[in-house]
């Protein structure tokens, strides 16, 4: 007989991982793995990357999942493979061959072609994907065999370089870079340049090397996670304040921090901002985010002081 699996004891951990997800794994199922191997009380991640997918995937964890959303929202960087000639059902490699098309197709025209990509453009979403219908993932309606009517969603390619390729058995496919805005499905950017050129194509292979500022020469895999003591996985651990790049600081003396942590507002001569992130005296230690109005430091989203104690602890 077995004996019962020990209960894992969670612990306060607040930061972000960047991790290179490893390909066959859900971003769920990666978000779970790591969350265990940190022993940490509570994480999410900041977008999903399918299965098929590999590449960048910030994990936040305790306070920094308070700020997911500014990865959610941010640009992306891509590096993907279109296989030429071939259209599948799911508009990638996982699905079946529905139409096969001679592929004559010159650099040329992949220049051509990709210039025609960049700048807003259009995209009708996949019925493979997880957005919702009446509630309802258009996976699931493509699982059943049905097809609903998407509304095309306007998005931004703001780079894309494309170049002719040949990959397994010297089948013809297009490499490309790309650096788009948040819900460009690439999947769909494949099969629409493959349009374009007369052929179809598909995606075979598709890595996120960029997002929000974050690189991939910056993540560590999933097996040199393994690998280390928990003193070097806490090591690999970005504070949360580098979810935060972009906002101007503001720091506070302890009189005023503890009234803009009770949601007061506090006035003072900073100039008008949009993304604050205010901080208490010396700087270290992160209170939440604001936005400055004619002198009015207004919060936004506030740490909790619980959160804040165990990240000076952490210091």
């Amino acid at each position: 007989m077995n004996a019962p699996r020990a209960r894992v004891a969670r612990r306060p951990v607040h930061g972000v991982l960047l991790l290179d997800k490893p390909l066959g794994w859900s971003s769920n199922d990666i978000l779970q793995k790591v969350k265990w191997l940190l022993r940490a009380e509570k994480a999410g991640h900041t977008g999903t990357l399918d299965p098929l997918a590999s590449g960048v995937l910030p994990l936040c964890f305790g306070a920094a999942t308070k700020f997911s959303q500014l990865q959610l929202d941010a640009d992306k960087t891509y590096e993907a493979v279109m296989r030429l000639g071939q259209k599948t059902c799911t508009g990638d490699a996982e699905g079946d061959v529905i139409e096969t098309r001679a592929v004559s197709v010159t650099p040329e025209d992949v220049a051509r072609v990709a210039a025609q990509f960049v700048g807003p453009i259009h995209q009708v979403p996949p019925m493979h994907s997880a957005l919702k219908k009446d509630g309802k993932a258009l996976y699931e309606y493509a699982r059943a065999g049905m097809e609903v009517e998407r509304v095309a969603r306007q998005v931004t390619v703001h780079e894309l370089n494309a170049t002719l390729a040949q990959i397994d058995k010297g089948q013809e496919a297009i490499r490309i870079i790309v650096k788009c805005s948040k819900g460009t499905y690439i999947r769909t950017l494949g099969e629409d340049m493959g349009e374009a050129l007369g052929c179809g194509a598909h995606l075979s292979a598709l890595r996120r090397i960029g997002t929000g500022g974050f690189d991939v020469s910056q993540c560590v895999t999933l097996a040199e996670l393994e690998a280390m003591t928990e003193e070097q996985r806490l090591a690999c651990m970005l504070p949360v304040s580098s979810l935060l790049p972009d906002h101007v600081n503001v720091t506070l003396d302890d009189d005023n921090a503890a009234r803009f942590l009770s949601g007061l507002r506090r006035r003072g001569s900073w100039p008008d901002a949009a993304q604050v992130a205010v901080y208490a005296e010396g700087g270290q230690v992160l209170l939440g985010t604001a936005h400055v109005v004619a002198g009015e430091l207004i919060p936004s989203r506030l740490l909790s002081p619980t959160e804040i104690e165990q990240m000076k602890q952490a210091i």
